[in-house]
């Protein structure tokens, strides 16, 4: 018997490494490839529709943008705009859609149209379920037009430049990217002029986010060092095990960070970070999340997430929950408040998940949401889209958590309370 998988969304013709939802639209974008060498495999980035039939998802393909021998490595949305790392620069991209006229249609059966997209793509799954190997485009589909408006270097590392992470600004005036170089830039949008650099890490950088109020910047880099700025001035560094005297200094590193809003607290913040253990054991210890408070920047909490290494960290928009891929393959939902598991699927894809994002909070995305409490897509180096949702607790449910979770915090030793790292499970 083989091992259990959440439901295949999508099948893309290339690796994906990123996928994002555009909260107005709804939009799945998802973007990959196989870079500039030759073989064979394509660069692109695609935009799919996401529909809920009969309680389950499924996924069209809408249009397709050919990227060259540029592979997309990470991706992060302003509005209509893309901001997308690809080798040395972060090249923006607008897209819009445009309602397909009806005296089109004919034509569109000698192969006219969107030159991007395939009018079928593949089968769908033999249950009609949105899986197989790729989605179907609807004959009505709105149609889809990328434009690219501009790139920038973001990365100048003299040998396999490599843009790590971008970032706009919750006022979509800023734009930040990182990269292998180890500089984190800020540039103006929509001009794309720099408005100040700095060297933030040793060592290339794995993520940056920045506040709600463009305030701070935290970065964390292959350096073991996560570090929280002020403009390009060093505000503090941060020491996440700092009551555990059993974890050296050097034992592990920072993997991911990323700033959330505290669900009914307009004012509380909260930062998240994923640290791996730097050394591969037979007998692998034990990855770990930490919470923080986002203004103080003073650890709140942390505790193990398993044993398999992290690859990718996502907040939700009410910041009420955590999503989780490893290098396994495996996906995970934590309860942002308790850092408790709330979903796992282990080895859903078998290989590296490199991004998974949650269903934005608006109204589009409400439609197709259902009767679950939290939906999440994630994507993986087999070309797989797949999604994850956890249906509505009941009233039941939730208050046995709360009596339990607060029953374990009052019986737990004080030391062992101090270095957080009592793992609550609630079966």
């Amino acid at each position: 018997m083989g091992k259990r998988r959440a439901p295949e969304l999508y099948r893309a013709p290339f690796p994906l490494y990123t996928v994002r939802i555009e909260p107005r639209t709804g939009l799945i974008i998802t973007a990959g490839g196989g870079g500039a060498s030759k073989t064979g495999i394509k660069n692109g980035m695609h935009f799919l529709s996401l529909d809920l039939v009969g309680g389950v998802h499924s996924a069209t393909l809408l249009h397709t943008h050919e990227t060259d021998t540029r592979a997309t490595m990470c991706m992060c949305l302003g509005g209509d705009v893309i901001a997308a790392g690809q080798d040395a620069n972060c090249t923006l991209m607008r897209f819009s859609q445009h309602t397909a006229k009806q005296e089109k249609k004919p034509a569109a059966k000698d192969g006219a149209g969107d030159k991007g997209a395939a009018r079928k793509r593949g089968r769908r799954g033999q249950n009609g379920e949105g899986g197989g190997d790729v989605a179907q485009m609807k004959e009505d589909s709105p149609q889809l037009v990328v434009e690219d408006v501009g790139a920038v270097q973001a990365d100048l590392s003299p040998q396999d430049p490599c843009v790590k992470c971008v970032r706009f600004s919750g006022d979509l005036t800023l734009l930040l990217s990182g990269g292998a170089d180890g500089y984190v830039r800020v540039w103006e949008f929509p001009s794309l002029k720099e408005k100040f650099s700095f060297r933030a890490h040793r060592d290339e950088l794995e993520d940056i986010d920045i506040s709600p109020d463009s305030k701070h910047i935290v970065t964390v880099g292959r350096d073991f060092e996560c570090s929280v700025w002020s403009g390009d001035q060093l505000a503090v560094g941060l020491c996440w095990h700092e009551n555990m005297p059993q974890i050296t200094e050097k034992m592990y590193r920072y993997k991911s960070c990323r700033f959330a809003r505290v669900e009914d607290q307009k004012d509380a913040l909260r930062l998240y970070t994923v640290q791996i253990p730097h050394k591969r054991d037979r007998k692998p210890p034990p990855c770990y999340i930490t919470k923080w408070d986002g203004q103080a920047f003073l650890p709140l909490l942390t505790k193990p997430c398993g044993n398999e290494v992290i690859s990718c960290l996502s907040v939700s928009d009410s910041g009420t929950f955590l999503g989780l891929g490893t290098v396994t393959g495996s996906v995970a939902i934590y309860i942002a408040f308790s850092l408790q598991k709330l979903y796992y699927i282990q080895e859903s894809h078998g290989i590296v998940v490199t991004d998974v994002t949650f269903l934005p909070d608006s109204p589009k995305s409400a439609a197709v949401k259902g009767n679950n409490e939290v939906v999440m897509l994630s994507v993986a180096v087999d070309s797989r889209c797949q999604v994850h949702a956890v249906s509505n607790r009941s009233k039941y449910d939730i208050i046995r958590f709360i009596y339990t979770y607060v029953s374990v915090i009052y019986m737990m030793p004080k030391k062992t309370f101090q270095n957080h790292t009592q793992v609550i499970n609630i079966k």
